[in-house]
């Protein structure tokens, strides 16, 4: 013989749900319209600096129930709606943030002027933990940069070359011009005192040449390293 158990509901419950619903939604609105209802205050006024009593343009005026907030204008005046129960908050950039609490006044505008103090803010220190690609390459080429050596300055003076008291002609001799009709003017040339000098005086001349070709040379490739094709 077993036993068969049956759960009844009552009918009231359901009817018993659906008005403490309905009384909750009537607390919700009754809530909502008496914040509607409720008296608000007009802050306004203007947000300066502490110190030299300027405009502060671009700070934010908040209601921190809401979140909502404005902008001061370029001459720092804000108009904003609050509760007499709100805390307002006055912020600007590098400037300490300040709370002002209404304090449930009953008053349905209100005037201030809100000074703001200056923020230092402190930075950390900076390591720096290695040398930019570029810099390193500045730094290998300056290295490998050829540079003139110092002039040799020695101490000891020489006297100056004395002067001759009379002129000196170093000029060589102008050689004959040899001719098959005066076959003695070649061998003079070749013989003669004075064609031996004209031809050492011709090679002093074409020694110095390539002396001088050779400093101008070395001169414009010193500020090389490789002077291959560099060399004029």
């Amino acid at each position: 013989m077993g036993f068969e158990v049956t759960y009844c509901v009552p009918a009231v419950w359901p009817k018993l749900s659906r008005a403490l619903g309905l009384l909750l939604a009537l607390w919700l609105l009754a809530g909502q319209a008496q914040a509607q209802l409720a008296p608000t205050v007009r802050v306004s006024g203007s947000v300066s600096e502490a110190r030299t009593r300027l405009p502060i343009p671009g700070a934010t005026v908040q209601v921190l129930r809401t979140k909502r907030g404005v902008v001061t204008t370029t001459t720092g005046d804000f108009s904003i709606d609050a509760l007499p129960t709100d805390t307002v908050l006055f912020r600007a950039l590098g400037y300490k943030a300040q709370r002002m609490a209404l304090g449930g006044t009953g008053l349905s505008q209100l005037v201030v002027r809100i000074q703001l103090a200056r923020d230092s803010v402190r930075l950390g220190d900076v390591e720096v933990v290695g040398d930019r690609p570029d810099r390193a390459i500045i730094n290998r080429a300056l290295r490998n940069m050829k540079r003139p050596a110092p002039p040799v300055v020695s101490g000891a003076k020489r006297p100056p070359k004395p002067k001759p008291l009379f002129a000196v002609d170093s000029t060589a001799p102008k050689a004959p011009i040899p001719t098959i009709a005066s076959p003695v003017s070649l061998l003079y040339d070749q013989f003669s005192r004075e064609g031996k000098q004209r031809r050492k005086m011709e090679q002093i001349e074409a020694e110095q040449r390539a002396e001088k070709a050779r400093k101008a040379r070395a001169e414009y490739n010193k500020a090389f390293l490789d002077n291959r094709g560099y060399q004029p």
